[in-house]
């Protein structure tokens, strides 16, 4: 190493030499986007079923009542901003967490919080078993390219895609592993 240089600035050094005099390239950037989907919550809701999460579309008259019923008889977690009074502030006795998300992307069956109110810490939506997740039908965009259109990129974001789940290596699939192992998504209508 050259004297005072660390590892990476020595790296750094060398890539910068090796493309010194180099053209620009561009990059293309075709995303697609604007894709006209004719039913954005029946789509959500069937993409993010595929995960085996439960999910439920709910008339917005009828979300507190649902709600109450999902949490019933579980110590839940109510991060600041969620609506609700009240709420169990022990993670490690908590059933589950209940939260609203940023956006939630029809193609993919992804729901992603960026944290602000509502959305809980992330430790609050990953260490309970439960996760109850309220999306309104207007924070459903068709694809990813939309919804990074409506995202913070410095605001911290959990993109989530069904309950946790992995799988050893004889492919048998083990829920819960890495955050809420089950799923419940309400989609306000």
């Amino acid at each position: 190493m050259a004297s005072g240089m660390s590892a990476r600035e020595e790296i750094l050094a060398k890539v910068r030499a090796a493309v010194a005099g180099a053209p620009p390239v561009e990059i293309p950037r075709g995303y697609r986007t604007r894709r006209q989907v004719d039913d954005l919550v029946g789509l959500f809701a069937e993409r993010v079923g595929d995960y085996r999460a439960i999910v439920r579309v709910v008339p917005s008259a009828e979300l507190g009542a649902t709600i109450d019923a999902c949490a019933r008889d579980r110590r839940m977690v109510v991060p600041d901003g969620f609506g609700r009074d009240g709420g169990w502030d022990d993670l490690d006795t908590a059933d589950g967490v209940m939260t609203h998300c940023a956006v939630a992307i029809a193609e993919t069956g992804t729901i992603v919080l960026d944290h602000g109110p509502g959305q809980g810490t992330r430790a609050q939506t990953l260490v309970p078993d439960y996760h109850l997740c309220v999306v309104r039908a207007d924070q459903i965009v068709p694809g990813v390219p939309e919804a990074v259109g409506r995202l913070d990129p410095s605001r911290p974001l959990t993109w989530i895609s069904g309950p946790s789940a992995t799988s050893d290596i004889e492919l048998n699939r083990v829920e819960g592993v890495h955050g809420p192992r089950t799923l419940e998504v309400l989609i306000s209508t």
